[in-house]
């Protein structure tokens, strides 16, 4: 490409070429740019030498102590003025940036006229700035709809605490043998209800006191291998009622320190809930397995089911939010979720894969607590 053509693309680009002189004094190199004669009373053209001074333009001054520098170390890279503006002689501002550069011996300065580009990016500045208004607001609507949810529930609560009083003295009753199956009935749905308000209630409180404390030191850390135990002297009679089975895996070294991060209350509620989650998706004569591995600084549980495994549209959403299966079981969709913030605000991770042998393995790991 030869000369010509190169002054005439560095002209239309809004680029004026200058090559250094002497300290303070360039020769114009190329075509002038169309703006370059807005900010000066005398017309320049290609050839002519100018004297850029700090009292004219003191930014642009400013700038050529550190060109002046950079000239003499003769890098192989460019330094940037940054963003500056000028007023041209009519008053009107325009936004610059110049770029000191080495060609072998020759020192040049580049100076751009950055109208659109600034505009652009002005532009692109206050849309950040109003989609971080409009986030911050819909945080405030979200966390207000949260509070509301919360004491609706409580109230809930309440209520249905003193429906349950009311069903248990029912039983002390004169019944018919059909008003009892019917006051069975009503327990069973006052049950599930009762655990519905539960869950919502475990993640409402979970949210709320995620930045609470927990155990890290290895003196009071819970023990995992106990948790799962307890959880699984809790649930059993279920999966015994239902014809289903629930155990420890077999490998298990009932010996080995099992500690970790974290609180045991909540630790027991994330393996209750990941099981129960196994329970309502598991069918007859099959079982549930609750299975532990040391993980480097880590310890995994796994639970394993012979259910239908996951459908894989429903994989990305599994611990979020009131995210449900297919056939949503009576539930809202917290426990899973309650399980993954918990376990993430110990510093562990939480996750499904789908088992070679059919159904599905929940898993989380949490670290062990430091000496």
């Amino acid at each position: 490409m030869n000369n010509s053509i190169m002054s005439e693309l560095f002209a239309s680009l809004n680029i004026l070429v200058l090559e250094r002189v002497n300290n303070g004094l360039f020769r114009i190199a190329g075509n002038v740019p169309n703006w370059f004669n807005r900010f000066l009373y005398q017309k320049f053209t290609s050839g002519i030498d100018i004297v850029i001074s700090q009292e004219e333009f003191p930014f642009l001054g400013n700038f050529l102590v550190n060109a002046e520098e950079f000239w003499q170390i003769n890098q192989g890279i460019k330094l940037s003025s940054g963003l500056w503006g000028e007023l041209d002689l009519t008053g009107k501002e325009y936004q610059f940036e110049a770029y000191a550069i080495c060609m072998g011996v020759k020192k040049i300065l580049l100076i751009e006229l950055l109208e659109y580009e600034f505009t652009n990016k002005q532009y692109i500045l206050q849309k950040a700035r109003a989609n971080e208004l409009d986030y911050q607001k819909l945080i405030k609507e979200s966390q207000k709809k949260d509070v509301l949810i919360h004491c609706i529930v409580h109230d809930l609560a309440g209520q249905l605490s003193a429906i349950n009083c009311c069903l248990a003295l029912l039983e002390f009753e004169n019944l018919t043998p059909k008003g009892k199956d019917f006051l069975e009935l009503a327990r069973k749905q006052s049950i599930q209800q009762e655990m519905l308000i539960k869950n919502i209630l475990d993640v409402f409180s979970a949210e709320a006191l995620s930045m609470e404390a927990f155990t890290v030191d290895i003196e009071n850390a819970p023990n995992i291998l106990s948790s799962a135990q307890e959880v699984i002297s809790l649930l059993k009679p279920n999966f015994v009622l239902n014809n289903k089975q629930l155990q420890l895996a077999a490998n298990i070294d009932m010996e080995a320190d099992w500690k970790v991060v974290g609180e045991k209350l909540r630790l027991d509620r994330v393996i209750s809930n990941i099981v129960e989650n196994a329970y309502r998706h598991s069918p007859p004569e099959s079982t549930v397995v609750i299975d532990l591995q040391a993980d480097g600084v880590y310890i995994l549980l796994a639970v394993d089911d012979e259910g239908g495994g996951v459908a894989p549209e429903m994989v990305n959403t599994l611990f979020q939010k009131f995210s449900q299966g297919k056939d949503k079981s009576g539930r809202v969709g917290l426990g899973l979720y309650f399980c993954r913030i918990t376990v993430e605000r110990w510093g562990g991770e939480i996750g499904y894969s789908p088992r070679q042998t059919g159904g599905s393995r929940f898993w989380f790991r949490l670290p062990r607590p430091v000496s």
